[in-house]
């Protein structure tokens, strides 16, 4: 149940971030409002998969109280997590490389000024996702991770989760210059999750192979997404909004008013 009240506030975390989202888009600099635009997106798939996972979960636990045989119990408690897996990685298919494209923008970086990196940075993300999926997927027909296999995976897809990070040190040395303080400070808080809390998700795909009880993992995950999507939005905002205020009175930007 612990697991589930982490799950459900995680759900709900997203729906109120996807809402204020929406509604101070204008109550920023306009050179990140389209930031603003992936923060919903991420927001709105975020929020969606959970609540995929909380009732794929909240029927995992009806059933699991109606077996009483241990083995049985494990089997479900591990089908049970690879389904959620399943969302899992759907979710950062799509939130994660628009994450990486928050942190482009605010730097100002153009597209055009900086193509191969960019591409190179969604290209390491995707291959990323797509190999610990590939990874995750390496079962037997009874559930049981091939450890061997999933371990080769998990190799391959770190070296896409080392180039992110080299890719955002280069994109920070050639265009820091161009930002404002808060800009800045934004973007350090942002590559600091990409080496820190990111981090979380190979941690927890290798205890998978261990005695490990799959609720910390879920919980791990969980708390990880909150601060990866909602701690980078409300970041990205705080950066955006402090320019904004800078620019023109505190008045003009109120309910009512129209910046011109």
């Amino acid at each position: 149940m612990v697991t589930y009240f982490f799950l459900a506030v995680a759900a709900y975390s997203f729906v109120g971030n996807l809402i204020f989202s929406l509604a101070t888009h204008s109550s920023v600099a306009p050179e990140h409002r389209t930031s603003r635009v992936f923060g919903s997106i991420v927001a709105a798939v975020a929020g969606l998969s959970y609540f995929l996972i909380l009732s794929d979960y909240h029927h995992m636990l009806e059933d699991l109280a109606k077996l009483t045989d241990e083995a049985s119990r494990h089997q479900l408690i591990n089908r049970s997590y690879n389904a959620i897996g399943q969302y899992r990685y759907m979710d950062w298919a799509v939130t994660t490389p628009l994450l990486l494209l928050k942190m482009v923008g605010v730097l100002r970086i153009k597209p055009h000024e900086a193509k191969r990196a960019i591409f190179t940075l969604l290209a390491a993300d995707f291959f990323m996702v797509l190999t610990g999926y590939i990874g995750e997927q390496q079962l037997t027909s009874a559930g049981e991770i091939i450890a061997t296999q999933k371990l080769l995976w998990g190799a391959i897809s770190t070296v896409g989760y080392v180039i992110i990070p080299f890719i955002l040190l280069r994109l920070w040395k050639r265009f820091k210059d161009r930002a404002k303080e808060p800009e800045r400070r934004a973007y350090k808080w942002m590559a600091l999750t990409t080496v820190t809390t990111w981090g979380v998700y190979p941690v927890g795909y290798l205890l998978t192979m261990t005695d490990l009880n799959l609720n910390w993992i879920h919980i791990s995950f969980t708390i990880a997404d909150v601060i990866n999507k909602v701690g980078v939005a409300a970041v990205v905002y705080l950066a955006a909004k402090k320019l904004l205020e800078e620019r023109v009175p505190e008045e003009a930007v109120l309910p009512g008013h129209q910046v011109g």
